[in-house]
């Protein structure tokens, strides 16, 4: 397993570490990363890792093998050096491209709370982000509902994790907003993302630690996606 360090502290930038795999495509496995793997709509984290001799392998992203949530893979950049298990190693991540997904990660969780309706899927991006919602007909009121996620910005909840465990988790499917992607359960506990005292929900990602810090929001398109499926844009005002 891969200690998923970002959990604790998505704010960390850099991290020694030690190689545990190498799989057959070169993909590199570290006993403990900072570095979150595509899932949940958020993007695999870019970056470096660096080794002793100052030799720098560039990673393009980060996955979960095969669908295996417990272990995260490293994928370097075409034409990088290379290693094997038992290197120590230094990884680095891009912060400024970390930083604005976090940033839009947390804004997306504001968005859940402003269109009050079922979740069926989302993206994350640098930009912009969007959810698409179980929701018949758009509301009337979009620039309430922009000003709405402005004021739960600049009202800087405070933005904090806690754990439950998975049995936890099946007794309140209530928290539970996507209809499609399941909560990040199968290694005993959950995580749960509070934001002040207006949403409360499990997610793996990576968040700021106020909302202060998102910025100004603003609504983009509202696309039709079905019967009742409705995607909503938000961008970076």
């Amino acid at each position: 397993m891969t200690e998923f360090v970002f959990r604790g502290d998505s704010y960390l930038k850099t991290l020694d570490a030690l190689v545990t795999e190498v799989t057959p495509d070169r993909g590199i496995v570290l006993d403990r990363t900072i570095f979150y793997a595509n899932s949940g709509g958020q993007p695999g984290d870019s970056g470096r890792l660096i080794t002793d001799d100052g030799a720098k392998i560039e990673i393009a992203t980060a996955i979960h093998p095969e669908g295996d949530k417990t272990r995260i893979v490293h994928v370097p950049a075409p034409d990088q050096p290379a290693v094997t298990a038992g290197h120590r190693l230094r990884a680095e991540i891009d912060w400024d491209r970390r930083y604005r997904l976090m940033r839009m990660h947390t804004a997306l969780h504001l968005l859940s709370v402003a269109f009050p309706f079922p979740v069926t899927g989302g993206s994350i991006s640098e930009d912009k982000g969007r959810l698409d919602f179980d929701m018949p007909e758009v509301p009337a009121d979009l620039d309430a509902i922009e000003a709405k996620l402005n004021e739960m910005v600049a009202a800087n909840h405070a933005i904090t994790d806690e754990w439950i465990t998975d049995a936890e988790m099946a007794a309140m499917p209530e928290l539970i907003k996507t209809m499609k992607v399941k909560p990040p359960m199968g290694q005993g506990r959950v995580r749960l993302v509070r934001i002040g005292t207006i949403d409360l929900q499990p997610c793996g990602g990576t968040h700021v630690r106020s909302t202060s810090e998102i910025g100004a929001l603003k609504l983009g398109k509202i696309e039709k996606k079905g019967a009742q499926n409705r995607r909503v844009h938000l961008l970076f005002a």
